[in-house]
């Protein structure tokens, strides 16, 4: 079964016929009304000076008697005085007298043949019909009391009244169609000339849909409509633009971690294959040779597992801020990170100092109790992973040294760092983590949180790590709402900073962290 097809309604599509059709509508509307009423005071006045000429002319009594009673002959039309008026007669019997006062041979008010059926009341005007169904006009009449029962009618023709009324009636007409036209005409101009910036607009519009999202929309006058919709136009092309290049970058990132992380991985992969398939393929290897190979597919092996576990965590740190969260005493945290670290690195000199400032650049003399809130498993894995960096990546006699205290941000820092700015003065809690190596390349130092990276190695430095300690270690600080900077002196060492905030209170003082 067929549907019918579904009518649409004809009409302006455009907003510029639009505005020309409802221009067009108003002033022939108003050009209209305006006639209208004019014609209708018009024909009211000119008919008030009718009845007023009406009201003026009365036939003396003794003419209507000598009417009545047939004594008084009416003049031949030939001799008859000129003028409209035309006066009728009812004789005390009722009957409508057959002769009449006046000029003009033309048709006369249709007036009844008895004067019962007169419906006029004295003194009062009324507008009749005129004798014969061809008639143009109307006749206005006002009736009177005559002697003995007599009554007398005088009209006037209301043909001037007409006449005038139906030329401005033509008028009006035809200044409604001269105002139609003109508005069409000349609105048309003026509505293209005023929509003149909302076309610009829709043509920067068409182009930016194109692909030129370059562009931003005209903004002639900010006060006026299409001016406060070009600002919110490029407010919102801003936003997208915006939001196109977060996205770009986004999935560059991506491409670039999924490349770095199978780079990474295809190399423990190959070895535990490659030592995998000697095994298989030697069966009569010797027992040391066998031991070797199994000792070094299992080396790989936990290394794609460290690298497996360090990713998850990443996407994991990148999901979502820490959920549980409790007072953290950042000293004790950092005493068991380097009692752990003395374990891995018996030979490194690892001592924990106080913070220095700048009132007291030697440090305080005691240790205090620095407490912020979050998680402490997160928090002692930066701590351990800064205290790998510093052993692994410096020479066996470099000293590291571990420094925690309470601070003020910084204003206006621009060392190299990873994670939100905090508020200049704010008070935070602070770990430091430095050494007196070699310090980093200037032109490193600055991808050193970046995922994947690797600083030049030392000449006796051991197997180099997967390049994620630092950046899972910034990933916890910007989820724990702080920051983690790198204050780097090539030649003397490097530091590590972890600024956390600290919810419960701010030293005194001038402190800086």
């Amino acid at each position: 079964m067929s549907r019918r097809p579904r009518l649409r309604r004809p009409g302006p599509r455009s907003l510029r016929s639009r505005l020309v059709l409802i221009a067009c509508l108003l002033a022939t509307s108003a050009v209209l009304v305006c006639q209208l009423a004019g014609l209708t005071v018009l024909r009211g006045w000119l008919t008030d000076q009718v009845d007023e000429r009406l009201a003026h002319f009365r036939p003396p009594d003794r003419v209507t008697r000598d009417m009545a009673e047939d004594r008084l002959r009416p003049p031949p039309s030939d001799h008859a005085l000129p003028s409209d008026f035309r006066v009728f007669f009812y004789d005390a019997d009722g009957a409508l007298l057959p002769a009449s006062l006046g000029s003009g041979n033309g048709a006369g008010p249709r007036l009844p043949a008895r004067e019962a059926g007169l419906d006029l009341t004295d003194g009062r005007p009324a507008t009749v019909p005129a004798e014969g169904d061809d008639a143009d006009s109307g006749w206005r009449v006002l009736a009177h009391a005559g002697p003995d029962g007599t009554r007398t009618v005088v009209a006037l023709p209301l043909d001037t009244v007409d006449g005038a009324t139906a030329k401005l009636l033509w008028l009006s007409v035809g200044l409604g169609v001269a105002v139609a036209v003109g508005v069409i005409t000349l609105g048309n101009g003026a509505v293209r000339l005023g929509l003149r910036p909302l076309t610009r607009v829709e043509h920067t519009a068409q182009r930016i849909t194109d692909g030129a999202l370059e562009l931003s929309v005209p903004v002639p006058d900010p006060d006026t409509e299409v001016g406060r919709l070009g600002l919110a136009l490029n407010t919102m092309l801003d936003r997208l633009r915006t939001a196109l290049r977060r996205t770009e970058n986004s999935e560059a990132r991506l491409r670039h971690f999924m490349a770095d992380a199978g780079h990474e991985l295809r190399t423990p992969l190959t070895a535990v294959q490659g030592f995998a398939d000697l095994l298989l393929h030697e069966p009569d290897m010797p027992a040391a040779r066998r031991q070797e190979a199994c000792a070094l597919i299992a080396r790989n092996a936990e290394r794609m597992g460290r690298l497996v576990d360090d990713l998850f965590l990443l996407a994991r740190l990148g999901d979502a801020a820490p959920a549980h969260r409790e007072p953290v005493d950042l000293l004790s945290l950092s005493a068991d990170a380097i009692a752990a670290a003395a374990v891995r690195h018996p030979d490194r000199a690892i001592t924990l100092e106080p913070l220095e400032t700048p009132t007291d650049p030697a440090g305080a003399s005691d240790l205090a109790v620095v407490e912020t809130p979050g998680d402490p498993h997160q928090l002692a894995q930066v701590l351990g992973n800064l205290l790998t960096n510093a052993c692994t990546h410096t020479p066996p006699d470099s000293r590291v040294r571990v420094r925690v205290g309470a601070a003020r941000a910084r204003a206006g820092a621009d060392t190299p760092g990873s994670g939100p700015s905090l508020p200049p003065g704010a008070p935070v809690c602070v770990v430091e983590v430095a050494d007196d190596g070699p310090g980093i390349r200037p032109d490193e130092a600055p991808y050193v949180f970046d995922r994947f990276y690797r600083a030049t190695p030392v000449a006796d430095e051991e197997e180099p790590g997967t390049g994620l300690g630092l950046a899972i270690a910034a990933a916890i600080a910007t989820a724990h709402g702080g920051r983690l900077e790198l204050d780097n002196r090539p030649g003397e060492g490097c530091a590590f900073r972890l600024l956390l905030p600290d919810a419960t209170s701010a030293p005194d003082g001038d402190q800086r962290a």
